[in-house]
């Protein structure tokens, strides 16, 4: 049978399906290409840990990786279909299986990170030189990056005209449906040419298996994205817009490792949640709505940033920061990675963030401030301990919100805007339930110096259990002080920019 992408008549041949952040079957542009054909599709997945450029998974998102691949191929596997899964860099594989296979065309959904975009322009020049077909498209977003501009048509640097802008696009199109069944494609058995096992992959840590836990607290792959949707615009987005601030609760809608992997698209949220707001079957208000839209906006800016800017995650969006006097004292990021700097809901959300793979957004902004300006450690240092802890570490979200909380990004929050870990504790957390979860040791003291332990007097320490400084630590800084040093540092930045 012959058939079109894009106009285009296809020769007989199978389809090469490949994919990479987009793990689902629904609301897959690239699949849904293939299918179209009617000709036989051949997916794969290619762990590409060799080409240089790549960044590297973190090992949270390995993790992720090997649960979420798994259900793909058992979600391809009832519709008929193989998973094929190979390692090694990606231009090679992807033009070996074509020099082995009957292929027509290569097809996949698009990445944003430079070396990713260059390393598909690669190959799709290399397989069109070779008479094939080769298409990319987008699955990732609701807007490409270059299609949200300014009204002179430049790049937009603050997120509130971005998201305005995004909006008076118009609604997303309709998320495609799932199909029932994938014609497959059979894969020569050619010597040294052989897919691989999942564990080959060796995605999953073994010693230590420190992902034991984050095994029973998510559930990765296409359905239990649905499943997290379905829970959140159930019950949880009522009153999102106010308690989206707190960790003590379930308030938040804990897609972004789905969304991260594709196994859920944004143009399906947005399908979802409007779905539910126009029939009045969720509880939410059109506000909360709103507010929840909002963050997949932000999500959208992230690559938009990404996309103008490559070296977000490595290098200042704003130059004169390149002169900001960082410490970087080793023993400081320690106690931050390790969650002992003696302020409780910083030591939660570093706790949280080791044991389950994720962290409240809320404390994402207090542990990251923390850090860069209370400690004065360089938000790269930061940003790469969150790229291999998080499932959910993505190459624009991540970088733009340390950059984004540093003063260093695009509208990003002043530097002199310094969080106060106490006041943010006892605002988010006021009864202390998130602390006393995930620091255990504090879990006898009452509300009133939960947030602020070296307060308490000693019968209040002695009836808790805890002597500072053994069970739990001092504080391994004063606020006051650490608040004027970070205060001087940016004054003298901003002195030398102006000079």
């Amino acid at each position: 049978m012959r058939d079109t992408i894009g106009g285009k008549t296809m020769p007989e041949g199978a389809i090469v399906l490949w994919f990479r952040n987009d793990l689902r079957l629904a609301d897959n542009p690239a699949l849904s290409a293939a299918l179209s054909t009617g000709q036989p599709i051949l997916p794969i997945y290619v762990l590409d840990d060799e080409t240089p450029g790549l960044r590297k998974l973190g090992g949270a998102s390995r993790w992720w990786l090997h649960r979420s691949l798994e259900h793909l191929a058992q979600a391809l596997k009832d519709c008929g279909n193989t998973l094929h899964l190979f390692k090694g860099p990606a231009e090679a594989v992807v033009l070996d299986i074509v020099q082995a296979t009957n292929v027509s065309a290569v097809l996949w959904n698009r990445r944003y990170d430079e070396a990713e975009r260059k390393l598909d322009a690669a190959i799709k020049e290399r397989l069109k030189t070779a008479g094939l077909d080769a298409k990319s498209f987008n699955s990732h977003l609701l807007h490409e990056p270059w299609e949200v501009t300014s009204k002179a048509g430049t790049p937009m640097k603050v997120f509130t005209p971005f998201w305005r802008a995004a909006r008076e696009r118009g609604e997303p199109s309709p998320p495609l449906p799932a199909p029932v069944d994938i014609p497959p494609a059979m894969l020569p058995s050619a010597t040294g040419f052989k897919p691989l096992r999942l564990a080959d992959l060796a995605l999953k840590p073994t010693s230590p298996n420190w992902a034991v836990q984050m095994e029973s607290l998510w559930q990765p792959g296409e359905a239990g994205a649905r499943h997290n949707l379905g829970l959140f615009l159930d019950s949880a987005i009522d009153g999102y817009g106010e308690n989206r601030n707190r960790p003590d609760f379930r308030s938040t809608s804990r897609l972004s490792p789905h969304l991260r992997f594709g196994e859920i698209s944004p143009r399906q949220i947005w399908a979802s949640a409007k779905m539910a707001v126009d029939s009045g079957s969720s509880a939410g208000k059109p506000y909360d709505f709103d507010k929840f839209l909002a963050e997949v906006g932000w999500r959208e800016f992230s690559y938009h940033l990404l996309y103008q800017f490559p070296q977000l995650a490595s290098a200042n969006f704003q130059a004169r920061f390149d002169a900001f006097p960082w410490q970087n004292k080793t023993e400081y990021l320690t106690a931050w990675q390790q969650g002992r700097t003696g302020y409780p809901i910083v030591d939660a959300g570093m706790r949280e963030l080791w044991r389950t793979g994720w962290m409240h957004n809320r404390v994402r902004m207090i542990v990251a401030s923390f850090l860069i300006k209370h400690l004065m450690v360089d938000w790269r240092l930061g940003e790469d301990w969150f790229w291999d802890t998080l499932v959910d570490a993505d190459p624009a979200s991540n970088a733009a919100s340390w950059q984004w909380v540093a003063g260093s990004g695009a509208d990003a929050a002043p530097y002199y805007r310094i969080f106060a870990p106490v006041l943010q504790g006892e605002k988010f957390d006021p009864k202390g339930d998130y602390v006393r979860h995930f620091v255990p040791e504090l879990a006898g003291l009452p509300n009133e110096v939960i947030h602020k332990p070296w307060e308490a007097t000693h019968p209040v320490l002695a009836r808790a259990g805890i002597r500072l400084g053994t069970h739990y630590p001092f504080p391994i800084v004063a606020h006051g002080e650490a608040r004027d040093r970070a205060l001087a540092a940016f004054k003298s930045l901003s002195t030398e920019a102006a000079a």
